[in-house]
């Protein structure tokens, strides 16, 4: 598919999901963290939200929404659990569409509110679960792809020797 000067290809929810986990990894988010992330860009992906708002959060690292959204929404829920409400406010400077998307990955109702001041903040209805999810493909232009793969890339171990030697990869018995 080319879009104005864009080549895209079509990519699995699941193949979305795993890669920019990877990426906020590669970025330097924890293992939770970054898993979350990996949801919430899918559903903003699948959701045709504008992908910069995920490479923003990717660069924002070690801080930034990536960091901090999990723990709200966590805080949220906890809230909703013990029958508090599950309102919280939100840090400022978030990306709306990437707020959406974190709600989108959860599995309850969840409601995000604009006030006058423009301060954010998520109500979550535990009671009301969702349904199975997102399913189907998604459109991704290659260069964020690549960008994707280029931050997930830092994960991996090098390939020496020694790396080898210590087990990663086929190690040096590689009878396939």
């Amino acid at each position: 598919m080319v879009v104005a000067g864009f080549r895209a290809m079509n990519w699995s929810v699941t193949e979305i999901a795993a890669l920019a986990a990877k990426a906020a990894r590669g970025a330097g988010a924890p293992p939770a963290q970054a898993a979350r992330f990996g949801q919430a860009a899918a559903c903003h992906l699948a959701a045709r939200r504008d992908a910069r708002s995920v490479t923003q959060a990717l660069e924002a690292l070690p801080s930034g929404p990536i960091m901090m959204l999990p723990v709200v929404l966590d805080a949220a829920m906890a809230q909703a659990w013990d029958g508090s409400g599950g309102v919280l406010s939100l840090p400022g400077g978030m990306a709306d569409d990437l707020v959406e998307s974190y709600l989108a990955a959860l599995p309850c109702e969840a409601r995000l509110h604009c006030s006058e001041t423009g301060r954010l903040s998520v109500t979550l209805d535990i009671t009301r679960l969702r349904g199975a999810g997102i399913c189907g493909r998604i459109d991704a232009e290659d260069a964020f792809i690549e960008d994707l793969a280029r931050l997930a890339a830092r994960t991996f171990v090098p390939e020496t020797e020694a790396s080898r030697t210590g087990g990663a990869g086929a190690g040096l018995d590689d009878n396939d």
